[in-house]
């Protein structure tokens, strides 16, 4: 199953169970100039079972973007993949905490988790807890949070090419969100 919900616009579930067989492609989108406190809670609760979830948030002026994700592995052999992109800019804050947690007999489960942030100002705020609690053996399980800064050797790059430096950033800001926007079907940034 895949759905795509836009934050503001959508009513997002919070809590979901995957049972045998299941399959969950599900993304979420946090619009420039929204505020949230996103909490959302998965049980894999069938073997088989298997989560898709990706997220997406552009915070520009003074948002407030929360994000709370737990993902239970339950029973053996499910798996499940999160990436979490956010740019933020101005005065803006955006957290990330998610927690992987994976049962004691939930052996063969096959989990990863990632977060990255882009800061465009230096009065942004990231914050990323990205978390495992592994309580079985013969696992295959990661996470891992990035925050940083435009590159300014491509943005040297690009206008060396010509390319003026606004639209420099927004393509450099639109190729870091993209792996998540072509899930929702988004081609730009700026129609966020």
């Amino acid at each position: 199953m895949d759905s795509v919900y836009v934050i503001g616009r959508d009513a997002v579930p919070s809590f979901l169970r995957l049972a045998e067989g299941e399959s969950l492609r599900m993304t979420l989108v946090v619009p420039e100039g929204e505020s949230c406190r996103l909490s959302l809670e998965v049980d894999l609760d069938g073997p088989g079972a298997s989560l898709d979830l990706a997220g997406a948030s552009l915070s520009s002026g003074g948002e407030q973007v929360e994000i709370s994700v737990v993902v239970r592995h339950n029973v053996p052999g499910c798996r499940s993949e999160q990436l979490f992109k956010s740019v933020v800019g101005g005065s803006a804050k955006v957290s990330f905490n998610g927690l992987v947690y994976v049962a004691q007999d939930a052996v063969r489960t096959v989990a990863h988790q990632q977060n990255h942030s882009l800061l465009l100002s230096e009065t942004a705020v990231a914050e990323s807890r990205p978390q495992l609690e592994i309580y079985a053996d013969d696992v295959e399980c990661s996470h891992g949070a990035t925050t940083g800064y435009l590159n300014p050797e491509e943005l040297f790059y690009m206008r060396s090419r010509g390319i003026p430096e606004d639209e420099a950033r927004r393509m450099q800001v639109e190729a870091f969100l993209a792996p998540v926007l072509l899930r929702a079907g988004i081609d730009e940034a700026d129609t966020l």
